[in-house]
């Protein structure tokens, strides 16, 4: 064999390594991709069942409803369209009416979304609690308009 022939062999081969180590793991990506939605978006195109996948919107007001022990069932909207989430266990302390969430979860065939995590978020503007206290004692709180 000839040593141009050689090196064309060498080079397909390296090709297809590459080529195949490439294809292996964009297929391993995208099987571990979660997808962020609002209410408006799962309305439109509901995704396929049992898929996970992230939501994002505001906490109705008047929605929060305990449904056992450490289980709670609320609505998030996006002021458009609204989508039911049940979530058992802890909630993130900034969870509360009107404030902005993402939920971590599946999709169930009825419609409702079961949250596996809950993620509270919150402005540029927000402090923690224990900030604002060491701050107001230290005689430095200088935004006392604003609630933390």
């Amino acid at each position: 064999m000839s040593p141009k022939r050689q090196r064309l062999l060498l080079f397909v081969c390296c090709a297809v390594l590459v080529s195949g180590g490439v294809a292996l793991i964009l297929t391993n990506f995208s099987d571990h991709l979660i997808y962020f939605y609002t209410p408006s978006q799962l309305a439109d195109k509901p995704p396929i069942a049992g898929s996970m996948l992230r939501i994002g919107g505001l906490v109705e007001s008047g929605s929060i409803q305990p449904t056992g022990a450490q289980s709670i069932r609320f609505i998030v909207t996006d002021l458009s369209a609204t989508l039911s989430v049940d979530y058992t266990g802890t909630l993130p302390n900034l969870f509360r009416e009107g404030q902005g969430v993402v939920a971590q979860g599946i999709m169930q065939p009825d419609g409702t979304f079961v949250a596996h995590s809950i993620l509270a978020k919150h402005d540029e503007n927000y402090m923690p609690p224990e900030v604002v206290d060491a701050l107001r004692a230290s005689g430095r709180w200088q935004h006392e308009g604003a609630a933390p």
